[in-house]
C-alpha cells in the first residue's frame, strides 16, 4: 500500500505539468520570429541627398571703400585719391575669383562723390558691390 495516494489504482500518475513540449514551442517560435523580422522592413523611402566631394573656393578679401563727410576716400582705412582709386579697382577686379566691394559713406557725404566711386568700380569691371548701413542710425 502506498502512502499518501488518493487513488487505488496502481498507475503512475504525476501532478506537476511536464513543460517540455512548451518550451519546444516556444523555442520553435523564436526561431520562426528571428528568421521573419529581418525579411520585414519597416524602413521609410526617402531621397536622400547626395553629396559630392569637390574642394571649396576660397573667398576673396571683401574691400572696405570708406567715404567721409568731406569726400575722402579710404581703401581698407587707407586714405586714397581719385588716381589710386581706378588703378586699385581695376588690379582687384583682375582678381580670381572677384573680391567685393563693401561701400561705407557718411550720411552727410554728397551723393556726387559715392556716384563718382560706383562709376569708377563699375568702369573698373568690379561685379559686386554692396552698401554698408547702420540699423541702429536715427
Amino acid at each position: 500500500m502506498a502512502m499518501g495516494s488518493l487513488s487505488d489504482s496502481d498507475d503512475d500518475f504525476n501532478p506537476e505539468i511536464n513543460t517540455t513540449p512548451l518550451v519546444d514551442v516556444m523555442l520553435v517560435l523564436l526561431i520562426i520570429f528571428i528568421i521573419t523580422i529581418p525579411v520585414m522592413n519597416h524602413a521609410v523611402k526617402i531621397d536622400l541627398p547626395r553629396a559630392t566631394n569637390q574642394p571649396d573656393e576660397t573667398k576673396p578679401q571683401n574691400i572696405n571703400l570708406s567715404i567721409d563727410a568731406d569726400g575722402k576716400i579710404f581703401w581698407n582705412e587707407e586714405q586714397i585719391d581719385n588716381n589710386q582709386l581706378t588703378m586699385r579697382i581695376t588690379e582687384a577686379a583682375k582678381k580670381e575669383p572677384q573680391p567685393e566691394l563693401h561701400l561705407r559713406a557718411e550720411r552727410t557725404t554728397q551723393y556726387e562723390k559715392v556716384a563718382q566711386v560706383m562709376a569708377a568700380a563699375q568702369s573698373g569691371g568690379l561685379s559686386k558691390i554692396g552698401f554698408v548701413t547702420d540699423p541702429q542710425a536715427k
